[in-house]
C-alpha cells in the first residue's frame, strides 16, 4: 500500500517530511510521497516558499537513503492549477485546483464554508452550477500538462456539500461539467486520486471523486490511487482499509 499525497510544515502541514515518513513505516506502507503545495505568487499562506524548495528537495532526498529498505520515499509536489513555477526535479506532480479566478481576484475554494458561498455570490451570482462548470473546466485544463500525472481531489467543489445542501451533484448540468472534464483527462491518460483527507477533517463521509464520478471514471477504465491528503501523521492512509478501488 502507498500513500503518494501528503504535506509537511514546508507547505501547511503540522508536521516534519520524517514524522510522515514514520507514520507510514509504522502503518506497513511500501511507499509514501511528500507533496506539499506548489509556490503560488498570489497567496503564499499556504504554500511552499520559494526560497524553501531546494531544502526540501534536499532534505526528502537524504530521506530517501536513512529509509531504504524500510520504504519507497518520493518527493513530489501539488501544483495548483494556477502555479506558474517549475516542477523540474520531483519525482511526481499531482495537479489540483484550490482556486478561481473570480472578478480579477484568486478565491479560495476550500478555505472554509462562508467564502466558498462568497465566491459563489459574487462570481456566479449565486449559480453553483456555473461555478462547477468554471472550476472542472479549469481542472481538465491539466489534461494538457505532461508534468502532471495524478489528479487530486477532482471534485473539492463538493467539500462543503454533504447531504447537497448547497447543489444537486447528480443534476444533469454539474455531471455534465464534471464528466466532460474527466473525459479529456482520461483520454490523456491522467491518474485521479481517490482523496480521503475531507473525511478525515469531517467535512465529508465519502471521498474524492464523489460515488457517481468514482463510478464513472472506474467504469472508463480510468486509473485510480489512494490518498490522504493528510496535513499529519495521525492521518496517513486514513480510511484505507474502507475503501475498494
Amino acid at each position: 500500500m502507498r500513500d503518494l499525497h501528503t504535506h509537511t510544515f514546508y507547505s501547511d502541514g503540522k508536521s516534519s517530511p520524517e514524522e510522515m515518513i514514520q507514520a507510514a513505516v509504522k502503518m506497513g506502507l511500501s511507499e509514501i510521497g511528500i507533496s506539499d503545495h506548489s509556490y503560488t505568487f498570489f497567496d503564499e499562506s499556504y504554500c511552499m516558499k520559494k526560497e524553501m524548495i531546494p531544502s526540501y528537495k534536499a532534505e526528502i532526498a537524504a530521506l530517501k537513503q536513512k529509509y531504504a529498505g524500510k520504504i519507497s520515499v518520493l518527493c513530489g509536489v501539488e501544483q495548483d492549477a494556477y502555479s506558474s513555477e517549475s516542477t523540474d526535479g520531483f519525482d511526481y506532480v499531482i495537479g489540483s485546483a484550490h482556486y478561481l479566478k473570480v472578478n480579477g481576484e484568486y478565491r479560495p475554494l476550500d478555505e472554509d464554508p462562508t467564502a466558498f458561498e462568497k465566491v459563489c455570490r459574487d462570481g456566479f451570482g449565486g449559480d453553483y452550477y456555473a461555478l462547477a462548470e468554471a472550476y472542472f473546466s479549469l481542472v481538465a485544463g491539466f489534461a494538457e500538462r505532461d508534468d502532471v500525472s495524478i489528479i487530486g481531489h477532482f471534485d473539492l467543489i463538493a467539500k462543503f456539500n454533504e447531504g447537497g445542501r448547497l447543489f444537486d451533484e447528480n443534476a444533469p448540468r454539474y455531471l455534465s461539467a464534471a464528466k466532460n472534464a474527466a473525459d479529456r483527462l482520461l483520454a490523456a491518460g491522467k491518474i485521479f486520486e481517490v482523496n480521503t483527507g475531507a473525511i478525515a477533517r469531517g467535512y465529508r463521509t465519502v471521498p474524492y471523486p464523489a460515488p457517481t464520478l468514482f463510478m464513472y471514471i472506474r467504469g472508463m477504465d480510468g486509473r485510480l490511487i489512494l490518498s490522504s491528503d493528510a496535513h499529519s501523521p495521525q492521518n496517513v492512509a486514513f480510511a484505507f482499509d474502507r475503501i475498494v478501488l
